[in-house]
């Protein structure tokens, strides 16, 4: 029997574990096999059968060949920018215009103009406001980008749907750049900002941040960007191309696609569109876990393999924790998120040797911030980006189970703490069911 997963059954049974002189280790074994047997079996955990398995966690070279070859499957880190999931609004979607009128309105690299103007209802001063006569154009932009041009990774998700939309590396310009180009001089409180939306001011879709975030970037947060490229490639106009805000820590309706406009203001709240829609407005990216391969059928008493992601958000990924449940047992109705329940660690996968996405040779470009030299990842998991995990779950009788996932971020917070509302981004505990029988 593993002493890590008796360590964990007596824990999650709240039992003080008595002190264990070394040759009354078996005996004691011995003694507990049975206990611990029969809680497994009740909750549903991993069955009896998980003292006669392997861990759920194991070293790369010690990996089962089941699990290894579910490993093998996991889709890359980054994704190219043609497989991203689009969620883009307007009535034609901007993207779906045809060339020469993308060239009209200004959404292709040569006609492309962006203004920076003071907000006609709440005024900031600025000495040199960018407008028409004056808005950047994209080779004024390319010039910016020689002096000082940044490259992050970021996955991009939306705040109310489950799943990323898409993992990139990111480059562009700094926003504060363009906005001391304007001149500010006081009253500036807020910057919102807004895209082509087909001439319509009912389409208009508008994101804002305070000036502060803009103007530095707090927590060694990369910094909020004018962003021309994904993954090496030029920004296609479905990703938002020629220019689109790009802002590390937020969900997708912060960075907003086809920039036509920002406006400086003395605004002192947010006036997002998705305000409209009972969202949290200023909730960063959260931790989560979630699957992308579990059977649906298994044979009793077989080994399966399961594998996932994890969103590492703000607060970071310590753990990923996964708990199998047979669904004949009801867990308690006063433990909402299962917080009592004998989780089991995950195996979080080291960074890959091939980062996928469409760079050329599978290398991350240099530099890309929280990358070192050699473009290996300073950290890892690496904060605002994701992380796949991998678990090989003992055999189980024959029977239908629930199968959910977890994370523990960095500071012992279990998903989907520390903030579970829905409207400051998605983080429920996913639920797979699956059967085991012949």
């Amino acid at each position: 029997m593993d002493l890590v997963v008796l360590r964990l059954t007596l824990e999650s049974h709240q039992m003080p574990t008595p002190p264990i002189k070394p040759l009354e280790i078996q005996p004691f074994l011995n003694q507990h096999v049975a206990l611990s047997r029969r809680y497994f079996l009740q909750l549903g955990a991993v069955g009896a059968t998980a003292f006669s398995c392997s861990p759920l966690s194991a070293k790369e070279s010690d990996r089962d060949t089941l699990l290894q070859s579910a490993i093998d499957e996991i889709e890359s880190w980054l994704t190219r920018p043609e497989d991203f999931r689009d969620v883009s609004r307007g009535k034609p979607v901007p993207h779906s215009l045809s060339a020469e009128k993308m060239s009209e309105v200004g959404m292709t690299r040569d006609s492309w103009k962006l203004e920076v103007i003071s907000d006609p209802e709440h005024p900031a001063r600025l000495r040199s406001p960018l407008t028409k006569e004056k808005a950047l154009d994209f080779s004024e932009l390319m010039k910016m980008a020689e002096k000082n041009s940044v490259r992050f990774p970021k996955v991009m998700t939306c705040l109310n749907i489950g799943c990323p939309l898409g993992m990139g590396i990111w480059e562009g310009v700094p926003l504060r750049d363009l906005i001391w180009r304007a001149q500010p001089v006081n009253d500036l409180r807020r910057i919102f900002y807004y895209g082509y939306h087909n001439d319509d001011e009912q389409q208009m879709f508008r994101s804002s941040l305070p000036v502060g975030r803009v103007l530095e970037d707090p927590f060694d947060l990369p910094p909020v960007i004018l962003c021309y490229k994904l993954n090496g490639e030029w920004l296609s106009p479905e990703r938002g191309g020629p220019v689109r805000m790009v802002v590390p820590e937020a969900y997708g309706f912060k960075s907003i696609k086809w920039l036509t406009t920002i406006v400086l203001s003395n605004l002192a709240t947010a006036n997002d569109t998705y305000e409209k829609g009972n969202n949290d407005l200023d909730s960063p990216l959260k931790t989560f876990a979630a699957t992308l391969s579990v059977p649906k059928k298994v044979k009793p008493n077989n080994p399966l393999a399961v594998t996932g992601y994890a969103q590492v958000g703000i607060s970071g990924l310590k753990k990923v924790q996964v708990w199998v449940q047979n669904r004949d047992v009801k867990p308690s109705a006063d433990d909402r998120y299962f917080a009592s329940a004998p989780w089991e660690d995950a195996e979080i996968l080291s960074p890959p040797s091939q980062w996928g996405g469409g760079l050329p040779g599978g290398v991350i470009p240099q530099p890309t911030t929280g990358f070192d030299a050699t473009g290996q990842p300073k950290n890892w998991p690496m904060r605002l980006g994701k992380a796949h995990w991998a678990a090989l779950l003992p055999g189980l009788p024959a029977g239908e189970y629930i199968l959910r996932c977890r994370t523990i971020d960095e500071k012992g917070a279990a998903q989907p703490m520390p903030r579970p509302f829905q409207k400051s981004g998605h983080a429920a505990i996913e639920q797979i069911d699956f059967r085991v029988e012949d």
